[in-house]
């Protein structure tokens, strides 16, 4: 009686390949080898036949199989597994869906004329479809990101956002709304990065799924077959507005470093040839729009801060005209420099623009949702994944020029609309926000009940 065989156990993907492992694959390949030499040239496996056939036998994936062969051929011998993996921190995998969500969901309570608290926004973010589950102390990490606070009073908790962020904000809208009602030309300035091998998502098809979001959190696919990785990436930056984006504007360059944040990939250097390279074909008094990544915030003067050594922070004063006594300590000299901040606290590329006549309105930090680029970014990068089949550079590369191309100035138009509907949103719930605690907050802080889980962000 013949007894029934299993199959093959898979190597799980992700899982390190061991050396022990290597070792194995590399077994098969010499036995495979041998036997191929007896035989005819047309009797004979195919090299991709032979990385088919281990594979087969032995559970690993082809792709490890032909690196492994590949490292063994080229090397003569086999090595260990870097075991050290980066993964992705509960910040940076919320960026994959945004983080505007989340802070929209604080903002509800708000409009609903709700004091939110942590254990609020928690059920509310896991409620969401559209929205992966977060434990509460992710969620708290999260808030904290988004520079989100507690105001703790009695046994009470209330979530709400630093002072400055707010003050900044409005500061923002104010400026915009004065530069749009004086008819400046405004551009819209961004970043982002697609991947060579990334489609709109994984497992198995489904008609009723239609965005990368939705299938992002379904764990579905709308269809497109997937290869094993993300592959390369192209690092993007662009500029745009109402009339569409700039031509000759785009900037994509490929990734060197691998690393999970795009900005590592962009310095000062290149982001300042890229805007000298603009600017000139930007409309005279411009107003660019920018947030504040490290690349696009290089400062013109070196500035004193409490790292520098004493003598340093004098010679620096001293250049500057201050008459500095010697019995000064290094905090008494700080504050002296701190009251020059606004003549010597400037970064390069602001001053590049005024020389321009132009002017450079920066977003505050974590509010992507006030730029429209950032939804431009997402017709693009939708457009690549759903046209994607090749999974090479080269191709998603023409794949995202075609896609800027298809971005027409209406489109440009209606996201800027949409942005204006988030600022006026922004208005509403700074307004409702104070008008709530003046005349509820009392109540609420008086309340016996407590958030017992609403800890310190």
């Amino acid at each position: 009686m013949e007894r029934d065989i299993s199959p093959v156990k898979k190597n799980p993907p992700g899982k390190f390949v061991g050396v022990r492992q290597k070792q194995i694959i590399v077994n098969f390949y010499k036995n495979l080898m041998l036997e191929q030499q007896n035989k005819e040239d047309s009797q004979k496996m195919k090299y991709k036949d032979i990385i088919k056939t281990i594979s087969k036998t032995s559970g690993v994936g082809l792709r490890t199989v032909g690196c492994t062969l590949a490292e063994y051929k080229t090397k003569g011998t086999i090595s260990s597994p870097n075991k050290t993996k980066k993964r992705k921190t509960v910040i940076e995998k919320s960026e994959d869906f945004g983080q505007n969500n989340i802070r929209q969901k604080v903002h509800s309570f708000w409009l609903n004329r709700e004091i939110p608290t942590l254990n609020k926004v928690f059920v509310a973010v896991n409620k969401d479809e559209n929205v992966p589950n977060f434990s509460k102390s992710s969620l708290r990490r999260i808030l904290k990101h988004l520079n989100y606070e507690y105001l703790k009073k009695n046994r009470n908790n209330v979530l709400i956002e630093r002072n400055d962020v707010v003050c900044w904000r409005r500061k923002y809208m104010e400026s915009i709304i004065h530069y749009r009602l004086n008819g400046r030309p405004i551009y819209y300035l961004g970043e982002s990065w697609v991947d060579a091998g990334e489609t709109t998502t994984k497992s198995w098809v489904d008609t009723i799924i239609n965005s990368p979001k939705n299938a992002f959190v379904r764990e579905r696919t709308t269809g497109q077959k997937e290869p094993s990785g993300k592959g390369k990436r192209l690092i993007v930056l662009h500029i745009g507005s109402a009339d569409g984006f700039l031509p000759g504007g785009l900037l994509s360059i490929e990734s060197k470093k691998n690393t999970l944040d795009s900005h590592d990939e962009l310095n000062g250097d290149i982001f300042y040839n890229w805007f000298i390279k603009i600017l000139p074909s930007l409309k005279e008094k411009a107003v660019i729009v920018m947030d504040n990544a490290s690349y696009n915030s290089v400062k013109k003067y070196p500035f004193p801060t409490m790292t520098w050594n004493k003598q340093k922070i004098i010679d620096w004063l001293e250049n500057k005209g201050k008459i500095v006594p010697p019995s000064l300590i290094k905090p008494q000299l700080l504050e002296i420099a701190n009251e020059l901040k606004p003549l010597y606290d400037k970064y390069v590329i602001d001053e590049v623009a005024r020389d321009h006549n132009k002017i450079v309105l920066r977003l505050p930090p974590y509010h992507s949702e006030l730029n429209p680029i950032e939804i431009a970014w997402s017709w693009v990068k939708n457009y690549v994944l759903m046209n994607n089949t090749t999974f090479k550079l080269e191709d998603v590369h023409n794949l995202l020029k075609d896609a800027v191309e298809h971005v027409t100035s209406e489109m440009w138009t209606n996201f800027i609309d949409h942005v204006t509907k988030e600022e006026d949103k922004f208005w509403t719930v700074d307004d409702l926000s104070d008008e709530i605690f003046d005349l509820e907050i009392g109540e609420h802080l008086g309340d016996t009940t407590s958030d017992s889980d609403d800890e310190n962000i």
